[in-house]
């Protein structure tokens, strides 16, 4: 958060000075002021800074540049040569903006492949493992049938469908990307006792999105909802409950996430899935996912809606079947 008002107040005063020299006998100083502190602000509240995710050097470099250009600005003594000066430092910013984005986006890219990897390496030994014990629990099943021990061979039953329910309602007709996300998420939410249910009438797999797209939208579902309902429960000490529906009605795939949450402020819930930085959920989270969310969404000319009511938070999405 430093390095990010640094930048902030650095690319501030640069932009002060800039204008100054463009428009010291137009304007006055004060008006500069607010000018550049209202475009700062506005800034600040709706662009991702990810200039940390560029090389220190290289950000050092452009600001050398911008500063060089600075002073050739407050140097000149023409009105044309100091805005072609403004225009100029303005490019280098956007190259560093679009330079440090694309690094990031990168960065995430590989991060997230690595963990899909792994979800669908720890999902197959699961399943592989579940596969090689079943002759043997099928064999004891039989023991007990034999020897009339009818209600041990239930209760043994039982527990055994309990073990291979969790991953039965994860991979069910599902690739093997969302499987590894959907059993994750139903592991990690039974370890926080979270009551996840997957209500799903068409596998989440149909959906006419990328695997990378659609990794990224579930799996940011099921983490702020998971998140929301861990938090909900330690306060109120109840049962949480994550419900996660899906299915196709009239050409729309319609997908509905529902948990318990905290009370949400009102200023919070209204930008929530418009702008960067907002949250349901305390603590260190940075509130990237909500508008992630809403821009795969819109990117694949989907509708997204949510409703905050009596401590339940839900998210509807309906996105075209089209391929």
């Amino acid at each position: 958060m430093k390095k990010k008002n640094l930048y902030w107040l650095i690319i501030g005063a640069l932009g002060f000075f800039h204008l100054q020299s463009l428009l010291e006998d137009v304007i006055p100083i004060f008006v500069s002021i607010f000018f550049i502190l209202g475009i700062v602000f506005y800034l600040y509240r709706t662009v991702l800074l990810q200039v940390e995710n560029l090389p220190f050097r290289w950000n050092l470099i452009l600001v050398v540049l911008q500063v060089l250009v600075l002073l050739l600005s407050l140097l000149s003594s023409s009105i044309w040569m100091s805005f072609i000066l403004f225009v100029l430092f303005i490019s280098l910013e956007i190259i560093r903006t679009g330079w440090s984005k694309g690094t990031a986006e990168l960065a995430r890219t590989i991060d997230k492949h690595e963990e899909q990897l792994e979800q669908i390496n720890e999902t197959f030994r699961v399943v592989r493992s579940e596969r090689h014990d079943f002759l043997k629990h099928v064999s004891a099943i039989h023991f007990m049938l034999e020897n009339k021990k009818e209600l041990e061979a239930k209760v043994y039953l039982d527990e055994l469908v309990d073990s291979y329910e969790e991953t039965n309602f994860s991979i069910k007709g599902e690739s093997g990307v969302v499987a590894g996300v959907l059993h994750q998420a139903y592991i990690r939410a039974k370890k926080l006792n979270v009551d996840l249910i997957y209500d799903l009438d068409v596998p989440l797999s149909t959906l006419p999105l990328p695997d990378q797209k659609m990794v990224t939208l579930i799996g940011n579902l099921l983490t702020n909802s998971i998140d929301a309902s861990e938090e909900w429960q330690k306060k109120s000490r109840k049962q949480a409950t994550v419900t996660v529906q899906f299915y196709k009605r009239s050409g729309l795939y319609i997908l509905k996430c529902k948990n318990n949450s905290l009370q949400i402020p009102t200023k919070v819930l209204d930008e929530l899935f418009h702008t960067y930085g907002k949250t349901t959920k305390g603590g260190s989270h940075e509130g990237l996912g909500t508008k992630v969310i809403k821009e795969i969404v819109e990117e694949h000319q989907g509708f997204l809606d949510f409703v905050y009511k009596e401590e339940e938070f839900e998210v509807k999405i309906k996105i075209p079947a089209i391929k």
